[in-house]
């Protein structure tokens, strides 16, 4: 199945793995929408909507760039009306947004909390909410949310309560979403990275260029997203996917191609499950 002419909303996709899936879409003529906050240039984050419509484009898709804050209700309903006027139909939806702090309780300040909880929960139910419409008339719709398995185990929590429980937030509508959508024939389904993903985020907020040398690169996901989104919706909703196991499981063996920097060990990400096959099993 190609996704030529299908139209995908990919929310944070100005850079990152936002981008990484969108181009990998764009390879097969898709239309996707770039619906990102970055319009002007940051001095520490690479791309701008702009930028990434024009990489979108040379990858061989239609892009639409819309400046778009997910915490802004009128916002998300007008970009999501423009996308409908603009390409005819919406086939995908990719919530990809998010904020991270990794403080403990006494040091996350309410503001930086409600940011969290706005972008990464609330975000991904509005955007899913004002979507389900359009998705309905869709011939093989996906939501997928770029989200941890529900693993309820402590360790993911202590360390940074505020994070967790938003991330965690994104999953939750994965659950919820699976099971109210099935009848509608909308397929909702999260995926994970085993790894650190070699982005702005990673670089600048948890651990500088060494965690970035012992990341994969946002192209595992990109490969991982673009394969669910093969899968028919009607039979294949409500998953928590680990992007290498899922990977494997569809066929790819080759993951040395997805390492940064082959030298380093690979630094393992949050919120994996113990009982996720190791990844010396997949090789």
């Amino acid at each position: 199945m190609s996704l030529n002419g299908k139209t995908l909303f990919i929310t944070g996709a100005s850079r990152g793995i936002g981008l990484a899936i969108g181009l990998r879409a764009a390879k097969d003529g898709a239309n996707v929408v770039i619906a990102a906050k970055t319009a002007e240039p940051h001095p520490k984050l690479p791309g701008t909507i702009y930028t990434a419509a024009q990489e979108i484009e040379a990858a061989g898709g239609k892009a639409l760039p819309l400046v778009v804050d997910v915490r802004d209700e009128e916002a998300v309903k007008a970009a999501i009306a423009k996308t409908v006027e603009t390409f005819g139909s919406l086939d995908i939806v990719v919530n990809n947004a998010s904020a991270i702090s990794l403080t403990p309780t006494p040091q996350t300040d309410m503001k930086r909390f409600d940011l969290m909880h706005q972008i990464n929960t609330r975000g991904t139910y509005m955007v899913s909410k004002y979507a389900i419409p359009h998705l309905e008339k869709a011939e093989n719709p996906h939501i997928l949310m770029l989200s941890p398995p529900l693993d309820m185990s402590e360790k993911w929590f202590a360390p940074h309560l505020a994070y967790s429980m938003a991330k965690y937030g994104m999953s939750l509508c994965v659950l919820g979403l699976a099971g109210e959508l099935r009848g509608q024939g909308i397929a909702v389904n999260a995926l994970w990275p085993r790894t650190t993903i070699a982005t702005a985020a990673v670089k600048n907020l948890l651990g500088g260029d060494a965690l970035v040398q012992a990341s994969r690169t946002p192209e595992i996901l990109a490969d991982a997203a673009y394969t669910i989104f093969q899968k028919p919706s009607k039979g294949f909703s409500g998953h928590f996917l680990i992007d290498d196991a899922f990977l494997y499981g569809e066929g790819v063996t080759d993951f040395e191609k997805y390492r940064v920097d082959a030298t380093q060990p690979l630094a393992p990400d949050f919120f994996v499950p113990d009982d996720t096959p190791p990844l010396s099993s997949l090789r």
